[in-house]
């Protein structure tokens, strides 16, 4: 990720932080998703828990593999882990491998991984978050260590980690019975309750992890930027969909949601192709108790992973991410300091609970 860009949408220009140094494509047609996001967070506070202290854990197992950055044994042992993770809860797992090519012309080898919550679904939903670390700390206070690898805690395993705790969830057969009692109480009487199943949820989840996100042109190099140097993962997958013909109703990316004093505001670009989306998100963490974490209020425009989903693969996708408009992506961005240290449970659990709030009342 990286900063500032004067933004061009279809509806209007917008000067805005972005997260590469890159003009923005051209905006599609706005998304027309509210009856994918009808939900009934507002009305009915949901008494399944997500774990803080299981999500800093999974965000510290990653971390303890070293920096995952392309090319790396770290990298692979790491993603080998995870797709472990992904499978001990019963989810099915694709790897979408691919050679892509770095800024400077590095062939990556990339691999998204695809973790399918109930495959046999064709209404699903994308919950997404980039794995692989910042190879350069080059927004780093001390210049010399510009050219180190970033552990990538918050700006990577963040995500991930709240991914796993959410798969860990839904695995447990126990919480069906409270989506089928939540579903219960909010149907007309008469009607058929839902049928059993894992985690109680009667939509499928595709948990994308996107690689060779962080690969973009660094701030000390000479090298032209194309504009599209960053979310090159996300990018390929957008273009090359784990099935063919694949859809989804919508997505949510998860970027740097474990860090110290985060702040979410609505991104514009969430805004502008998935308003109704961000709108019952949003309300969801009202209920949920964390409207301190979630402004309502935007908080301009970020060229990440979510960008490609929404522009090449045509799904309506909204970007969770720390952001705050007067102070950027915070201190710990891009530098040696995004480490575990800077990880705060408090965080994962605003993120993490309103989540589960919005997925376990979504119709």
């Amino acid at each position: 990720m990286k900063f500032i860009s004067i933004v061009c949408l279809s509806l209007s220009v917008v000067l805005c932080m972005s997260c590469g140094n890159k003009p923005k494509q051209e905006s599609g047609s706005d998304s027309t998703a509210a009856d994918a996001t009808a939900t009934s967070a507002e009305a009915t506070l949901v008494p399944v828990i997500f774990s803080a202290d299981s999500a800093y854990a999974f965000c510290e197992a990653q971390c303890q593999f070293g920096p995952r950055i392309m090319n790396s044994e770290a990298h692979e042992q790491c993603g080998s882990w995870i797709v472990r993770q992904f499978q001990r809860y019963g989810l099915q797992v694709i790897e979408q491998r691919a050679t892509l090519k770095g800024y400077d012309g590095t062939p990556l080898l990339s691999n998204n991984i695809i973790a399918q919550y109930r495959p046999e679904l064709t209404d699903r939903i994308i919950i997404c978050a980039h794995w692989d670390s910042r190879p350069w700390a080059d927004n780093d206070p001390d210049s010399t260590n510009w050219r180190k690898p970033v552990m990538a805690a918050n700006d990577g395993a963040s995500g991930v980690a709240v991914m796993l705790e959410l798969a860990r969830l839904i695995s447990d057969p126990k919480l069906g019975e409270v989506r089928r009692g939540l579903n219960d109480e909010q149907s007309d009487a008469g009607s058929d309750p839902q049928p059993p199943n894992l985690g109680g949820l009667d939509f499928g989840i595709d948990f994308i992890c996107f690689d060779a996100e962080d690969w973009g042109t660094p701030q000390w190099s000479d090298a032209e930027d194309d504009g599209n140097t960053y979310a090159l993962g996300a990018q390929y997958w957008a273009a090359h969909p784990h099935r063919q013909g694949y859809k989804a109703r919508f997505g949510i990316l998860l970027d740097m949601v474990g860090g110290q004093n985060a702040r979410f505001y609505q991104e514009s670009f969430s805004l502008h192709y998935a308003k109704d989306i961000v709108n019952s998100v949003w309300q969801a963490a009202k209920t949920a108790g964390y409207s301190g974490f979630f402004p309502m209020e935007e908080g301009g425009a970020i060229n990440d992973d979510h960008v490609p989903v929404n522009q090449t693969a045509g799904i309506p996708c909204i970007d969770i991410i720390h952001h705050v408009p007067t102070t950027g992506f915070g201190p710990t961005w891009h530098t040696l300091q995004d480490d575990m240290q800077h990880i705060d449970r408090s965080t994962l659990k605003a993120v993490g609970q309103t989540l589960v709030q919005y997925l376990w009342t979504l119709k």
